[in-house]
């Protein structure tokens, strides 16, 4: 088993650049890691920075089913352009079948109820299934994201996942440093976030950011900023 939490948290004290909580975080746990990717700007950007680690990461990324064409575009430039393999995972054909034929196309506008069920059975019943086996993992979340992330940590024990331990070495950094990360290295990215759209997940859940807005604000807008989370990242 790992160390305990708060032993990493103390050997990673002081450490704020992402590339150094990524390599201490990454020495310090013990067994299998991986990258959680959405190919969103953050993680297109540990991506490229795990390139340069000597531990092997495994990545891997989870298509709902109702993911935008922009999103499947950049997870093939990327494969492409690394030379990586990408491990996907999928819902449960019974499951959405079932949803589906019992609520319709859209029953996740109609609660918060509906809508963690959805994101359920889309996102977080297949990453559990991807982190089985798993001693860490990695995500891109940041503190800035959004209120419900303004506690975060660089790492933390993820419970809800059986205890493993789950790295954010982007959690102190800003969008302008993230943006001029991608900008320094060249990298592609979501052609989406040209027109606006800061977080994108599902395609009937996103929409571009309006100017003044968090960068969730664009995830559920039908829903107080609370309750942004689908569940991948529940604490």
């Amino acid at each position: 088993m790992n160390l305990a939490a708060e032993q990493i948290s103390t050997r990673l004290s002081g450490i704020t650049d992402p590339q150094g909580i990524l390599r201490k975080g990454l020495a310090l746990i013990e067994g299998p890691v991986a990258l959680a990717s959405s190919f969103s700007i953050e993680d297109i950007v540990l991506i490229d920075m795990l390139q340069q680690c000597e531990r092997q990461v495994r990545i891997f990324a989870i298509d709902t089913g109702r993911l935008n064409e922009e999103t499947l575009e950049i997870a093939e430039t990327i494969r492409l352009r690394y030379g990586i393999e990408i491990d996907w995972y999928f819902p449960q054909q019974t499951a959405v079948e079932q949803l589906e034929r019992e609520k319709g196309l859209f029953s996740f506008r109609e609660s918060l109820e509906n809508r963690h069920q959805c994101c359920h059975i889309r996102k977080v019943e297949p990453l559990q299934r991807a982190l089985k086996g798993l001693a860490g993992w990695i995500t891109g979340q940041r503190r800035e994201q959004a209120t419900t992330r303004g506690g975060l940590q660089p790492i933390e024990v993820d419970q809800v996942n059986g205890g493993i331990i789950k790295l954010n070495p982007l959690v102190y950094w800003s969008a302008e440093q993230t943006e001029d990360y991608l900008k320094q290295q060249r990298l592609p990215c979501n052609r989406l976030h040209q027109s606006g759209y800061l977080s994108i997940g599902c395609a009937p859940c996103s929409r571009a950011v309006q100017p003044g807005e968090d960068a969730r604000a664009g995830r559920w807008w039908w829903e107080n900023p609370e309750h942004k989370e689908c569940g991948l990242h529940k604490r």
